[in-house]
């Protein structure tokens, strides 16, 4: 069911937005999170089949629009990953503009998902589920790492192949420069951000392995120069025969937007320890960040764990490091694109492998594998299916799984508890749910029943009856009284009155 729909006023920007923002630590993670999001941004403008300023459009028109309007002060909105992966095949059936006119779809949907309190229903995911999902991006991120890791250029493929593909790269022609420079710098990041967590470690890292490896001519690879122009704005269009044919891809782009960016807010909220986001603002947010950012030729935008968890972990503390990322790419775009291909690719990697690392909670997950089986598979296979597949398989496994062992727990928390009373009138207390899951095993006792002439069933305690559940207390109460047993029952909820009384276990309104 969906939440009560909002007044358009409570999704626009306020002053509370800014309220306890640190200007030194914002402006200083914004710098970090806009230095790392730099090659992703490129990187997955080009997966995306869009090219790589279409990327780093995306990045600086969605990272601002979400960063204002979203429902999360730390948030990092630009192009990601799993979204390239939907977008390619969009693009080879439908072309640029088929691609640019979902992301305008998409930003309709979204908003009017946020409009409609849709986002509320992010509370219903377990935290087995999230807790899986955000060890299975951390997995992610640093096998994406690998090839900038060990210096070697493996092309793009999925995560598994990066790892393969980039350690045989290596081994052909080994090179320590690279993966010293990563390791020193995510060590520098970690224990950085223990021993100060104020300064701009990451940043200070990164530009001190710059200049190491310009006056050491180590010849770590690095960005290179940006090539190629930027999209030049302009309105998507596409003919009114093939707009059905992107109404699926449309909502395909929205769902995954949605799930992702809700996903990243709640682990954001995890790490940061600060205000709860605010789920139906940060549908509307990126749906306004999807619906402007085609117009300047980027590709459809999601929140970005791996930007977020840089953001929170240099200290960002407002908004204010969201849309300062956004404005360093774009000063990057007008002013230092050279001096940024400068910066060696090892060194990001570090960067992002210390994130990776700091995103898992080791107590929290320590607790969830011990805490019972059901949670501990729910944890280990949402994972598990986020490296292998993707992250809405990964989350609708999980989400099943957590459904089969809640079901099956409920089911066990049902009770026929027995009272003798004589040896001719036998009751029964019937606790918990009379549901599908339950009612065989609950009410195969009163199948066993001996030679008695009544029994009673005292259903105060029951708390939910479906059909099932009915239609098999139902059965049992037949059986009894063609074996000449009296069936009472006693203490029935008002609320199940009707569902009982429509598969003829009762037969009057007030009980037997």
């Amino acid at each position: 069911m969906l939440g009560v729909r909002r007044p358009p006023a409570s999704f626009l920007p306020h002053r509370a937005d800014w309220a306890g923002a640190l200007v030194g630590r914002d402006l200083g993670a914004g710098v970090v999170v806009g230095l790392v999001a730099l090659p992703l941004a490129l990187g997955f403008g080009i997966s995306s089949g869009m090219g790589a300023g279409a990327g780093l459009v995306t990045a600086i028109v969605a990272g601002a629009v979400a960063a204002v309007f979203g429902g999360s002060r730390v948030q990092v909105s630009g192009p990601t990953g799993a979204m390239a992966v939907v977008l390619a095949p969009i693009l080879l059936v439908h072309g640029p503009q088929g691609v640019l006119v979902v992301g305008l779809m998409a930003g309709l949907i979204l908003i009017g998902l946020g409009w409609l309190g849709a986002g509320r229903t992010m509370r219903y995911v377990p935290l087995p589920v999230v807790e899986g999902f955000t060890v299975g991006i951390a997995v992610i991120i640093t096998l994406q790492q690998v090839p900038a890791a060990l210096g070697v250029d493996v092309g793009s493929e999925h995560v598994l192949g990066l790892l393969t593909r980039g350690v045989r790269a290596w081994l052909h022609a080994p090179d320590l420069v690279a993966p010293v420079m990563t390791a020193v710098v995510a060590a520098v990041v970690l224990v950085g951000s223990r021993t100060a967590p104020r300064l701009p470690i990451a940043l200070t890292a990164v530009a001190v392995a710059t200049l190491a490896n310009l006056a050491l001519h180590l010849g770590a690879r690095s960005i290179g120069h940006i090539t190629g122009s930027l999209p030049a704005p302009h309105l998507p269009t596409v003919s009114l025969g093939a707009l059905d044919q992107l109404v699926l891809p449309a909502v395909a782009v929205a769902a995954l937007a949605a799930l992702e960016s809700l996903l990243s807010a709640t682990v954001a909220d995890a790490m940061s320890g600060g205000p709860a986001h605010d789920p139906d603002r940060e549908l509307v947010g990126q749906g306004l960040a999807n619906l402007v950012t085609p117009l300047f030729g980027g590709i459809p935008a999601t929140a970005a764990i791996a930007r977020t968890a840089v953001n929170v972990r240099s200290g960002a503390t407002s908004r204010l490091a969201a849309l300062t990322h956004a404005l360093v790419l774009l000063a990057v775009v007008l002013l230092a694109a050279p001096l940024v291909g400068r910066i060696p690719l090892a060194a990001l990697a570090g960067v992002l492998i210390a994130t990776a690392v700091q995103m898992v909670r080791v107590s929290s997950l320590a607790a969830l594998l011990s805490a019972t089986r059901g949670d501990a598979v729910v944890l280990v296979v949402t994972a598990v299916a986020t490296v292998t597949f993707d992250l809405v398989t990964a989350v609708v496994v999980g989400l099943v799984l957590a459904g089969f062992f809640g079901l099956r727990q409920t089911a066990r928390s049902a009770r026929l508890v027995p009272e003798h009373v004589s040896d001719q009138h036998l009751a029964f207390h019937l606790d918990g749910p009379l549901f599908f899951a339950a009612a065989h095993d609950v009410l195969q006792t009163l199948g066993e029943v001996g030679d008695v002439r009544v029994v009673e069933l005292r259903m105060a305690r029951v708390s939910a009856v479906d059909a099932t559940g009915a239609h098999v207390l139902a059965g049992a109460r037949r059986e009894l009284e063609r074996r000449g047993v009296e069936v009472r029952l006693h203490d029935v909820s008002p609320a199940h009155e009707r569902v009982l009384r429509r598969l003829n276990v009762l037969d009057d309104p007030g009980g037997d």
